[in-house]
């Protein structure tokens, strides 16, 4: 106890740890387990030592590879951006103008090049066309940056499971994407590249690894270029949709004939519906399938709020339908010829927007197209693959409808009214007559029909029969023709002589090579019909010659003055106008009761022509006019093949007579420009026996250099060469 009498508070001890003995046991048993945990750390870290190499390598050359990409990219991008030009300069993308064809009228009947309406923007179109366009070909078009993965990866999975590559058939593709495909990635076409456009456009849309490649830092260029509406107003503008169509201004005015402001959804869809195959799905190619496509972008509209469920329904009530203009499926013959007979720098090859007036009546075209096909319906065995053209024209030359074979729709077909070249046989015989009238023979003139035999050098005797197989003895001019004897008729050109012909018949308008035998006269030569039409409407007016065209003026868009007019095809006179009337009687007389009886039309409206049936019946013609309009019709098979049963005097002129009655339908009858027998004077007889050597004929004035020179230019515009 202390001095002081307190006692001093101590605290007991208390361990606070394990007793000593239990720590020994637990560093001991560490001890222990320590070499086992690093033997199996040790066994563990050397099998993961690889994987976590490998790890460590992929992430170093992944974010380097991605830095190195994204730079490329970046890069890309920017080059892409330098040089792509402003809106207004990619809007109009064709690489050729258009060509707009009008009938006589002025109204519209065929487009050929690639139309282009104008310069849209997003606030220029309906609607209801730019929510169609999003609808169908890209519903994220407004939230992705250019390209879309989800799409991307969506339509490799519909490719794969349709057994197709990833890249075959459905690709994806956003509008900015489409739109850098319609761009060519900013390659322009150049003709020089030996590939034609349709190639190239092609080329273009490939869906190669490699072009998508470069599609995506394009893509990325037009999204920093230009905002959503304007490269949204690029692919309205720029887009094919068929039918020679560039963009939806175009199209709006070539399928509806209104313009791109005030397409209702029906319309709206349609045109978007002509996205993915423009030609397919084209309503002037079939009108059924562009309104089923049409219905599912309705569909795609409503699913996607642009449509009220009224507004859907009512849409699908009432598919949009075509214009009348673009309903007319009509003068795609008529429209080739006229092509071919300006000048390739402004049809063809324009690069211009021009307009062409033309000598078509769309009534005169119809009536030629029905009456064809009427015949073929009605008179020709079905499956024969017969064929048969039609030209109808005034007789200054104006061509005013053309049909070049059975399948009138479209163009770009062989044109059998222009294109084929066959022997003429009996068509031509008004000539020898033509030329006989002009040298002073008359209609009453008699020849003699009987036999005949002319020594040809080289081939020996030519004697010609006709056709019954007997003669007639002496006959006049008019019962010559109008039976067609082919004896007399051979007399008749070697008594005028053969040179004497050819020249009639050439100034006449007959180009081809002509035969230099005395068959000659019975059309052995070749000529297209749209040649021998115009013939015949040389002998209609009087004995002038024509050229037959179908081009009146061609104006360049928005110009007022054309650069070509033409009001007539009128040449030189070639037989006297007395000569004519006398030969438009005697044609008569093969209508009225001569080989061509079956063209003989009703109500007692005057009607004269020509039957030809070649050798072999491989060509039947029928070629002949009323005081309106002059007519040719021809048939025969595509290869030659011989007719069945067929002359000029039969189908030839059926289908001449069918044409001719609805070509007339409602006008008054005209006259023949022809002489009356009972006014007309008698000439004296003339010999009969063939002449040794043929009288002259005077020709007409040969012109001086500088109108020679003036006719071969104009001439050259008009017929293309």
């Amino acid at each position: 106890m202390a001095k002081s009498g307190k006692t001093r508070l101590v605290a007991d001890k208390r361990r606070t740890g394990p007793a000593p003995k239990a720590k020994k046991k637990r560093k001991a048993k560490a001890r222990k387990a320590a070499p086992v945990a690093r033997m199996r750390g040790g066994l563990i870290g050397l099998l993961l030592w690889p994987v976590r190499l490998l790890m460590r390598v992929t992430w170093a050359i992944a974010w380097r590879g991605a830095v190195v990409v994204t730079l490329l990219l970046a890069a890309a991008t920017a080059y892409n951006y330098a040089g792509i030009p402003d809106m207004a300069e990619l809007a109009d993308g064709r690489a050729r103008g258009s060509v707009t064809l009008q009938d006589r009228s002025g109204e519209v009947f065929a487009w050929r090049g690639d139309n282009f309406g104008g310069l849209i923007t997003t606030e220029s179109v309906s609607p209801h066309l730019k929510n169609a366009v999003v609808a169908s070909e890209d519903k994220r078009f407004y939230r992705h940056v250019g390209i879309s993965p989800r799409g991307i990866a969506g339509a490799i999975r519909t490719n794969l499971r349709a057994g197709r590559g990833p890249l075959s058939g459905s690709g994806g593709s956003t509008i900015t994407q489409q739109v850098a495909k319609l761009l060519c990635l900013g390659n322009d076409y150049d003709p020089r590249s030996g590939l034609t456009e349709a190639q190239f456009e092609a080329d273009c849309r490939a869906g190669s690894v490699w072009r998508k490649i470069k599609e995506i830092p394009y893509a990325f260029a037009l999204e920093l270029k230009f905002s959503k509406d304007e490269i949204l107003a690029i692919y309205l503008n720029r887009a094919y949709l068929g039918a020679g169509a560039r963009g939806f201004a175009a199209a709006s005015q070539r399928y509806f004939g209104k313009s791109v402001a005030r397409v209702n959804p029906a319309e709206a869809a349609m045109l978007s519906g002509l996205l993915p195959a423009p030609s397919y799905f084209a309503p002037t190619n079939n009108l059924e399938r562009a309104q089923e496509r049409g219905a599912t972008v309705l569909r795609l509209m409503r699913d996607q709020g642009y449509l009220s469920s009224a507004e859907f329904a009512q849409a699908r009530e009432n598919p949009a339908t075509l214009s009348p203009a673009a309903r007319q499926d009509t003068g795609g013959y008529f429209a080739d010829w006229v092509m071919g007979t300006g000048p390739d720098f402004l049809t063809h090859e324009t690069t211009e927007d021009v307009i062409v007036r033309t000598t078509l009546d769309k009534d005169i075209q119809r009536a030629a197209e029905d009456a064809l096909a009427y015949v073929f319906e009605t008179q020709v065995r079905e499956g024969s693959e017969a064929q048969a053209a039609i030209v109808v024209m005034s007789a200054d030359g104006a061509v005013r409808a053309m049909v070049g074979g059975r399948d009138t729709r479209g163009g770009g077909q062989f044109n059998r009214a222009i294109q084929a070249v066959r022997q003429t046989g009996s068509s031509f015989k008004p000539f020898v007559y033509a030329a006989a009238l002009d040298l002073g023979w008359t209609y009453d003139s008699l020849i003699m029909d009987s036999a005949l035999s002319i020594q040809v050098p080289g081939s020996g005797t030519y004697s010609p029969r006709n056709y019954t197989n007997r003669f007639y003895g002496e006959v006049t001019l008019t019962e010559a023709l109008a039976r067609s004897l082919n004896a007399a008729t051979v007399r008749l050109s070697e008594n005028v002589g053969r040179d004497v012909v050819r020249n009639v018949a050439s100034d006449f308008g007959i180009d081809s090579d002509l035969a230099q035998g005395p068959a000659l006269a019975l059309g052995v030569s070749e000529s297209t019909l749209v040649e021998m039409t115009g013939a015949y409407a040389g002998i209609l007016n009087g004995g002038t010659s024509v050229t037959p065209f179908g081009l009146t003026a061609l104006t360049l868009q928005d110009e007022a003055e054309p650069l070509l007019d033409r009001e007539t095809g009128l040449g030189e006179r070639v037989i006297s106008e007395r000569a004519a009337r006398q030969l438009v009687y005697m044609m008569s007389r093969v209508v009225e009761n001569g080989t061509g009886q079956r063209a003989k039309l009703p109500d007692g409206r005057p009607a004269a022509g020509k039957t030809g049936t070649t050798q072999a019946a491989r060509d039947a013609w029928f070629i002949g006019f009323t005081g309106d309009y002059v007519a040719g019709v021809w048939m025969g098979y595509d290869d030659n093949t011989p007719l069945t049963g067929v002359t000029g005097g039969g189908l030839p002129a059926e289908i001449w007579r069918e044409t001719m009655e609805r070509v007339h339908t409602g006008t008054p009858v005209r006259p023949l420009p022809m002489i009356d027998p009972a006014d007309a004077p008698r000439a004296p007889r003339v010999a009969q026996q063939p002449a040794q050597q043929a009288p002259s004929r005077p020709r007409a004035q040969t012109p001086d250099l500088a109108e020679r020179i003036l006719m071969d230019v104009l001439g050259g515009i008009f017929r293309g060469n």
